[in-house]
């Protein structure tokens, strides 16, 4: 009896783990649809209480979503026009870009050659120090944004569409699983953590972006707002989006204004992120994420192997869903155990023959 009741347990895990490798492979191959409703639907996550606000004053609800997105479509319209203007001329500028730093690193070699210290014999080839690999890293970026301004008006309408149906999805879930249904409060949790997540980090990434921006315009530094709105968005990134959005401004600062602006710049990037980052963010954030650390840095990988960068900016909220929807399970809150802070297991007792294991 034990024997086929292991049997069966072995059988619905791997028939659990076919279905969930199925899953992913079929959003990722439709990710370029899945992409912009996803984004739509987290933007709409975050304005649904201010359309709910509105609403309590006494106007329509239509009224009200045709008002805020009037507002979002004046906003993105006025600021997009000149980030979408400096995203094409520095597009068109990236050969110049790639032959000043091959310039540079060739008056470095020399250099060092001139003070007797070893040199790549085949440099020109770009063996190392290629500058080619940030300025394709920095035409990815760019066209990435390029990209995701196009889906704009997408995004846009569907956000519309989404906050209007949203006052009716409570009546609908009800209906649909009973008003005592854990889902409900499944559900609450999980939007409720969104917004929390999502309007803490969007106040905390502006102020990344401003000073950014700022810091750059006094340094002389070309496309300031451009580098102001990119480290904006890379910082929904953990662990390595202040790191990338860093490396462009460097890099054109070290062709158009020399060495010790690009140095001014790194400190620049470093001031703001501590401060950011170590002071900021650890009390706004409060309790935390409610996953681990190494959580964290897996789920960027996979999501944004799944979705490509967008996954990379949505891979905490994701992962945070996931967590809650796996906690609602017998069978899954192990999984749920495992994507949650060590703090989670404390206390927890796990029985052996022979006694515990604490």
């Amino acid at each position: 009896m034990s024997d086929r009741l292991a049997w069966s347990r072995s059988t619905g895990f791997l028939i659990n783990l076919a279905a969930f490798i199925l899953i992913i492979a079929g959003i990722r191959a439709a990710s370029d649809l899945i992409v912009p409703f996803l984004l739509a639907l987290f933007l709409a996550v975050i304005i649904s209480p201010k359309i709910d606000q509105i609403a309590r004053w006494g106007m329509p609800r239509w009224a009200a979503v045709g008002l805020v997105t009037l507002i979002i479509s004046v906003i993105l319209v006025l600021g997009l026009a000149y980030v979408g203007v400096s995203l094409n001329e520095l597009l068109w500028r990236l050969p110049q870009i790639q032959r000043q730093l091959y310039g540079l690193r060739e008056d470095v070699f020399d250099k060092l050659d001139s003070m007797g210290l070893p040199v790549p014999p085949e440099r020109s080839e770009g063996a190392i120090f290629d500058p080619a690999y940030g300025v394709r890293m920095l035409g990815g970026l760019l066209a990435g944004m390029s990209n995701l301004l196009s889906n704009g008006l997408l995004i846009l309408i569907t956000v519309a569409f989404i906050l209007l149906e949203s006052g009716a999805f409570p009546a609908k879930l009800r209906a649909i699983v009973g008003t005592e249904s854990p889902a409900i409060s499944r559900t609450v949790k999980i939007l409720a953590d969104q917004r929390r997540y999502m309007v803490i980090k969007s106040w905390i990434s502006l102020a990344t972006g401003i000073p950014v921006a700022i810091g750059l315009a006094l340094m002389g530094v070309d496309y300031p707002v451009l580098w102001g709105v990119l480290a904006f968005l890379l910082n929904f990134i953990p662990n390595i989006g202040s790191l990338i959005a860093a490396i462009p401004p460097v890099m054109l600062a070290l062709v158009q204004n020399g060495f010790p602006v690009a140095m001014g710049v790194v400190l620049l990037f470093l001031a703001v992120n501590f401060v950011i980052g170590y002071l900021v963010e650890p009390p706004a954030m409060g309790k935390g994420l409610g996953i681990s650390t190494l959580v964290v840095w897996i789920s960027l990988i996979f999501w944004g192997w799944v979705l490509g960068p967008v996954g990379m900016f949505l891979s905490v909220p994701l992962t945070m869903a996931l967590k809650i929807v796996l906690e609602g399970s017998d069978e899954t809150r192990w999984l749920a155990i495992l994507l949650g802070p060590p703090s989670a297991a404390k206390g927890e007792a796990i029985e052996v023959e022979g006694g515990t294991l604490s």
